[in-house]
């Protein structure tokens, strides 16, 4: 098998007026600078990353040491480890920080999870403890608003496995006004939608589990915050859905259906069995649910558009689990007359959907197959519109690229189309940086690697620039002692960060990407040329 380790050339015209050009890509590169390495294989050693300017140091959730690792980055080349944070005290893991400032943001889970969680919050320089508050159950991302005066935190709610423990998913918005040492906490949550069950499901968000109302099955995953700092959609992905969130009332102001792809159309085909031997990317009659993990927002032409990575979530609990696979499921003959056919291994039968939705007429078997994730990208409006899609690219583009590794899995080489059958490449981190002034999202895909690269500037208008991926598929993923192969590079990323040129230690832009199974931190400079003067497009 060979190795793939691609360098990415992605191209960037500068403008010399305050209007930015489009790309040309023989002027802009993504490359590695250097690796922080942890040696800790599947433990999730590195996950979600924050960047700390003032003192050039990435903040690194360890959740296989319940710690915050703190990574000194003035050299890129050779980052390395020179403290952490335990927050053992606090709770019993650690699901995400954020930096502002000097100022530190950690999310804290309890045990049991269904316990109201914390935020504690630490100096960025010396890591000295400042304070903490409660927040809700399985506190899972934290992050500030673009003015620093709030801190948001997206609490999840998950239940235990049994399922006779639902909490409500809710969003703690910590008021900064006076400083981590005088704050005041409110809490945005879905009280009120008790009551409205139906209704929603009408509209198309997924409410479904055991006995639970609309405020314990709506789950909190991630959130994007408006330029203002005014407004925040967070991404409730087992809902397949966003809501809306008035900051400075702490409201919930409304739940936004992101309805469905449809994978028989034009486009949007993907690979659906692990079980043909071959890269099979066709039209299927399935309808993808989005259900976005990371979201981030940005501006265009003064309105607010939401980016979401479609990975995809079920519900498996011991006490209840929606998974089936197709051949599993009674399918309606009107709606499949070829059901036989479909349900063979080799063709859609053993694609991973839901027993939750798809009988639309209630007489026992399904009209509609409904897959997790939609293998993908997507741009919103701030009112849940579909403005762009990547479709079918992702798989597209491995396929190309890594075909002898398409859609392996994260944590073993040889794995190749083992994840055709479930999300495919699994797009789960997503970071959005101004370059030359445009707006460039970077897409990590969390089960084959690496990292994806469009320029997203005007939503209308997207272009694909590049993609890259620090993993070598020619050697063993663990060594016989249980670690990482220092050699295997980055397998799953995580979590993304972009330094722009102004804040980063070279003065160059930069991508951090944590990667949770093989404990990594990598960071990626961009080099970007300046055209010659005079130069003409």
């Amino acid at each position: 098998m060979k190795k793939h380790l691609l360098a990415a050339a992605i191209g960037l015209v500068l403008a010399s007026s305050a209007q930015a050009m489009p790309f040309d890509k023989s002027s802009l590169s993504l490359s590695i600078a250097g690796t922080y390495k942890t040696d800790v294989f599947d433990e999730g050693a590195a996950e979600i990353v924050a960047h700390d300017a003032a003192n050039q140091r990435i903040f690194v959730i360890n959740a296989a040491a319940a710690t915050v690792d703190v990574l000194d980055i003035n050299d890129p080349a050779y980052p390395s480890k020179i403290g952490e944070i335990d927050v053992s005290a606090l709770g019993s893991g650690v699901n995400s920080v954020a930096v502002y400032k000097g100022l530190v943001a950690v999310a804290i889970e309890s045990d049991p999870k269904q316990e109201p969680g914390k935020v504690a919050f630490y100096d960025s320089t010396d890591l000295s403890y400042i304070s903490d508050v409660t927040v809700g159950s399985l506190p899972d991302m934290v992050t500030f608003t673009p003015n620093g005066r709030y801190v948001l935190v997206a609490n999840e709610g998950e239940p235990n496995d049994e399922y006779t423990v639902d909490p409500e998913g809710t969003v703690s918005i910590i008021d900064l006004r006076h400083g981590p040492l005088h704050t005041t906490i409110r809490t945005a949550d879905f009280t009120r939608y008790i009551g409205m069950e139906d209704v929603l499901r009408d509209k198309g968000v997924r409410i479904f589990g055991p006995n639970a109302n609309t405020a314990q099955d709506l789950e909190p995953e991630y959130i994007a915050v408006s330029p203002n700092s005014r407004t925040a959609w967070v991404s409730l992905q087992e809902a397949n859905a966003m809501a809306v969130i008035d900051i400075r009332r702490a409201k919930v102001i409304d739940i936004l259906p992101l309805g469905t792809k449809d994978h028989s159309q034009a486009g949007n085909a993907f690979d659906a069995s692990n079980r043909d031997g071959v890269i099979n990317i066709a039209n299927w009659p399935t309808q993808g649910m989005y259900m976005p993990d990371a979201i981030s927002s940005y501006n265009f032409h003064g309105k607010t558009y939401i980016v979401t990575a479609n990975e995809g979530d079920s519900r498996d609990y011991g006490g209840y689990s929606e998974e089936k696979r197709v051949k599993d499921l009674p399918l309606d003959p009107v709606a499949f007359p070829d059901a036989a056919e479909l349900q063979q291994d080799e063709n859609l039968g053993r694609l991973k959907t839901t027993s939750a939705n798809g009988d639309t007429d209630g007489d026992g078997d399904f009209d509609v197959v409904y897959s997790y994730g939609a293998r993908s990208f997507s741009i919103w409006s701030g009112t849940g519109e579909l403005v762009y899609d990547s479709g079918a690219e992702f798989e597209n583009i491995t396929a190309d690229s890594l075909a002898d590794d398409f859609n392996s899995n994260n944590d073993e080489n040889d794995s190749f189309d083992s994840r055709s059958d479930d999300k495919g490449p699994e797009p789960e981190g997503i970071a959005l940086g101004k370059i030359g002034g445009r707006t460039i999202a970077f897409i990590g895909l969390e089960r084959i690697g690496g990292i994806m690269a469009y320029d997203i500037t005007d939503p209308h208008s997207v272009e694909f620039l590049d993609y890259i991926n620090n993993r070598d598929f020619s050697v063993d993923a663990q060594m016989p002692d249980g670690s990482v192969n220092p050699l295997v590079g980055d397998l799953g990323p995580e979590g993304l960060v972009f330094i722009r040129a102004s804040k980063s230690p070279n003065g160059k832009p930069m991508l951090v990407v944590g990667n949770e199974v093989s404990g990594t931190t990598t960071l990626y400079e961009i080099d970007v040329e300046v055209p010659r003067k005079g130069f003409k497009r």
